[in-house]
């Protein structure tokens, strides 16, 4: 895949039953600011983000490829944040990751969310290298349980900012045939 992910590929939007994953709005700050600033959200990612570093990311945050707001389509309340990144830094893979506000846990909606991102980065965004992966720390049970749940296997373990790290991975073929657009 080339250095940069093709202008054809952005903005897009992905449907699922209950939910619309679209580009970051400036509208939608607030709430995407609130998953960086929350002690739940943010307990397996390095902690809460605060000061000129959450001004920042609020500022360079709307637009951004591959960065999806997660939307309830009853309500268009914003109720997480899905990203893909065709070039990150484990081996140029792309790397899927998600927060969902914690009132919205437990409802399928990450898992759904999850499986839209996939099913697009392996049908649009990946080429060379046709698989998408996804990391959390060994401690985080539920993040671990969705990605197991949408066919991710885990292909490694490292130790990263103190924390034992696991890296989940799948291709084409790993995505379940009823999660797969179209199905």
């Amino acid at each position: 895949m080339s250095s940069s992910p093709r202008a054809d590929l952005w903005p897009v939007s992905l449907s699922t039953d209950r939910l619309l994953l679209r580009p970051i709005e400036r509208a939608d700050v607030a709430a995407i600011s609130r998953l960086w600033t929350d002690g739940e959200v943010r307990r397996y990612l390095g902690g809460p983000v605060a000061g000129q570093a959450l001004r920042a990311r609020e500022q360079a945050c709307t637009g951004v490829f591959g960065a999806f707001s997660v939307v309830l389509t009853t309500d268009t309340s914003v109720v997480g944040l899905v990203s893909v990144d065709p070039r990150s830094r484990w081996d140029q893979r792309t790397e899927v990751s998600y927060q969902l506000l914690p009132e919205h846990w437990g409802c399928g909606y990450g898992r759904e969310a999850v499986v839209a991102a996939v099913s697009w980065a392996l049908d649009e965004v990946t080429s060379e290298r046709p698989e998408v992966v996804a990391v959390t720390q060994k401690a985080n049970d539920r993040s671990r349980r969705l990605l197991e749940s949408v066919g991710m296997r885990m292909i490694d373990s490292f130790v990263e900012w103190d924390a034992q790290q696991v890296m989940y991975s799948i291709d084409r073929g790993g995505l379940p045939a009823c999660h797969r657009p179209g199905q």
